[in-house]
This record gives structure tokens, sequence and C-alpha cells, in this order.
């Protein structure tokens, strides 16, 4: 298995047959808004947050209905919770849209505003964000609808509670630090943005409308971080007097049953890999409704949480949902795995992300100590994980490994079609034989560095 000389792949075909048509609409990169659909290996594809994140049972499955019909049936969860549906034309886009409307749901124009999921009904929140993101859409309307934003503008509003958003990386951050004070930071995570503002929800407005204001001026398609610290800091005098975003205790997992602190009870969904079928979304939806949960919400991790399940009910349906190809489990070892939708559901991808997904962790158990994550890519676009990772990326020749990249990186080995099972085995056999007592899986392989790893994949 020796490394093979790169070689650059055009891939056309169905992607430039859709790709052609709709490239007028919006091009890769871009954010695949309603309005503004993204061509893909399979038609086109839309991504939308509903207001809040939030949705009635009836209204999720009116979108898996319209899916079906406009699309090819085949909806996502984003890993910051945003919801995605695939295989859409030019001509029934608009349909998809009408849809949505007839259902009521409110999708807002402009760049996503992603709040905590359980806004508004957890008792551990420090304060409700979805009123902070109300006042941004009204007041900084106009300078949100500004074609001088960058696509993927990202705004975050963090209530706190239960499941927060610290580790949501974005270019505002807005966090609550008492129920009427709120601080705003930037360029960053929970640990890493810069904070800038501080004060009641007026005053975090006015500040998050400045720094809109910086980056339009900057505009093509300019993010927070190049805004420049001489110009942050005449508008923020007293910046570097802010301390950073209050630290937040560990979120609880996503998947599983959760007792909230005045007793309601939540359950924690997620679709295999973030990705599900419409029929087997309405028959969960449908076995939840019947088992007395009232509301949907959306939540970062490729998952949403059901809302209001009686407690004796749960066990039953967590059984079903895996029926489906949901997981209700605390501990699923795929929360780990970034896979795009790959063969047979996208025409770009060069290899089948899920059954491979399937065949490593009954294979290499060693990979999922929750340390690091395999991002399975069908090609080297990398729609599934936007950040480096353990990459499997998809070739005409086979497979490209990406010890710690991008889909799009250098490979550091090129593994061919009929080997890739033999190669995970040894990678995983080589955690096993070399890792430390304690030691992280990731830690490991850091160790061991590119050329111990290779060494191994390498052995007969």
């Amino acid at each position: 298995m020796g490394i093979e000389a790169a070689t650059t792949i055009d891939r056309t075909g169905e992607a430039d047959r859709h790709g052609r048509r709709a490239a007028k609409i919006r091009a890769r990169g871009a954010c695949p808004a309603l309005s503004a659909p993204m061509p893909t290996g399979d038609g086109l594809l839309v991504r939308l947050r509903p207001a809040g994140g939030a949705l009635t049972l009836s209204q999720f499955a009116s979108l898996a209905r319209a899916a079906a019909a406009h699309g090819n049936g085949i909806l996502e969860i984003t890993a910051r919770g945003n919801l995605q549906i695939r295989g859409l034309s030019a001509e029934t886009v608009g349909p998809l849209a009408a849809a949505i409307d007839a259902a009521g749901i409110a999708v807002p124009d402009g760049p996503a505003i992603e709040t905590s999921p359980l806004h508004g009904i957890d008792p551990e929140e420090v304060s409700d964000p979805a009123a902070i993101e109300l006042a941004l859409r009204n007041k900084l309307h106009e300078l949100l609808a500004s074609p001088r934003l960058a696509p993927k503008l990202s705004i975050v509003v963090d209530g706190g509670g239960a499941f927060h958003l610290s580790a949501l990386s974005a270019d505002i951050h807005i966090v609550a630090l008492s129920h009427a004070d709120w601080l705003v930071a930037i360029n960053g995570d929970g640990e890493t943005a810069t904070p800038v503002a501080t004060g009641p929800a007026e005053a975090v407005i006015s500040a998050a409308g400045d720094i809109l204001s910086l980056l339009a001026a900057l505009g093509q398609g300019r993010r927070a971080r190049h805004i420049d610290p001489a110009l942050l800091r005449a508008r923020f005098p007293a910046m570097d007097q802010l301390r950073a975003i209050p630290s937040r205790a560990a979120n609880m997992p996503l998947s599983g049953p959760h007792r909230l602190a005045d007793g309601k009870t939540v359950l924690g969904v997620r679709p295999e890999f973030g990705q599900m079928r419409a029929p087997d979304l309405t028959a969960l939806l449908d076995l939840a409704e019947s088992h007395g949960a009232t509301a949907i919400r959306l939540a970062p991790g490729r998952g949403f949480f059901l809302i209001g399940p009686p407690a004796d009910t749960v066990p039953t349906m967590q059984i079903a949902a895996a029926r489906y190809g949901f997981s209700a489990q605390a501990g699923d070892n795929s929360e780990h795995i970034a896979a795009c939708a790959g063969a047979g559901a996208c025409g770009s991808a060069f290899y089948e992300t899920r059954s491979l997904a399937r065949r490593i962790l009954a294979a290499a158990p060693a990979l999922f100590d929750g340390s690091l994550t395999l991002h399975l890519s069908g090609c080297a676009k990398g729609c599934a994980h936007a950040r480096p990772a353990l990459t499997l990326t998809g070739t005409a020749e086979g497979y490209d490994l990406i010890l710690n990249g991008l889909a799009a990186d250098q490979p550091d080995e090129r593994i061919a079609g009929g080997r890739i099972d033999f190669a995970i085995e040894r990678l995983a056999r080589s955690i096993e034989d070399n890792r430390s007592a304690g030691e992280s899986a990731a830690a490991c392989l850091t160790r061991l560095g590119a050329t111990g790893v290779l060494e191994a994949l390498r052995q007969e």
C-alpha cells in the first residue's frame, strides 16, 4: 500500500447537469438558504433554520412530506442544528417554500441566529435568548439583509442552561450573564471569543449592530476575524477591561432521556450520522405524538429534542426509534462520526459513507473514545465537517487518508478501494497496541505521528 502520486479529479456528470442550471442561484461556499439553494451532487440543497429552532410535531411531519414530494426525501441535521433538504431542482424549490409556508413554519431571512435548543423551557437557563433573537431581527433587519455580509456569517445567542452553545464558534456570540445582562463577544467559541461589550438587551443589540456595520463596511464576505483591532477599540473602548465569556458546565448529552429541573422530560434523538429519510421521520413523529410528545427543538450535534413525553413512555420510544434509524441512547459511538450523504444519495461521492461507517464502528471501537471525530467524506468537498479531523476522502482510485485535516487536504496515505477495511483495522490495532494507560485515541495518534501510523498501515 504505497503512497501514490496525487491526482486531480474533475467530477462531471450529474453534479454538472444540476450545477450549470443552478449556478445562477448560488455558488458553492455560500449558505444554501431557501431563497438561494446550492448545487450538489444530487441536485439542489437548501438549509433552513425555523425561528427559534422550534417546530411542532405536525410541522416537522409536513416538512418531511414536502422533502419527499419536492426533493429526494433525504433530510439532514447539521452539526450546528440546522435542517437541510436534498435532491431539489430549480422547478421544485418554489413549491417546497410554499409547502413550508403553508405549514406555518417561519424561516427568517438573513443569517441564521442560533439559540439554545431548550430556550424558554429549561429552568436552569440564565435568560431566554428568543427575545434577543427577535430584537436582533426587528431592530437590525436592514443590516442583517445586507448583501455585503458574508453568506456564512454566524450569530449565536446563548441563554445557558442544561444544553448551552459554548462549543459553537461564531462571528458574534451573545451570552447571558444574568436575567437582565448579556455579553457580546466576537470571533470564536465560549473559550476563545473576544468580549467587546456588556449590558442589558438594548445595549447588546446596539453593539451587535455596530459589529455588523463594521463587517458590512469591510464587504467582500469578510468575517469577524478580519475586523481591525484598532477599529474595534475605537468603537468599544472598554473592551480590554471585560472578562472572558463565563465558563459553563459540560452540556448534558444530546441523545437519551433527560429530566429537567422542573421534572419535565425531554428525549434527545439523533438520526444515524445526521441523515434521515422522510418515511422514517414521519413514522418516528407519529410514534412520538402517540406517546405524548408535544414539540421539537433542533440541537447542535446533528439531532433534536422531543419535548414533553411522559417519563414512563420513554423506554418504548427509545426502542422504536432505533427501528427507524434514530439513536435515542446516550453514548452511541456513531455520534463521533461525521459522514456526508455518500454514494447512492449524492452523485459526487465515490463511496457509500454510511455503509463504511457501520463497518468501522464494528471493527475499530478503539477509535471511538470521544477524543476525535472521524470524517467520512465521499469526495474532496468535505460537506459534512468543516474542521480538521481524522478523514477518509473518496477518490476514483480509493480513499485518501488525512490524519488531522480537511477532506481536500494533501493525503498522508492513499488507500486502494479494496484495502480500506484492512487499513482501518490496522489503524485501530496500532492505537490499541501503542496507547499508554489513560491516553486517548487522539493523543495516541498525535504521539505516533504520521510516520508511526503509516508504518502500521503498511504492515502485511
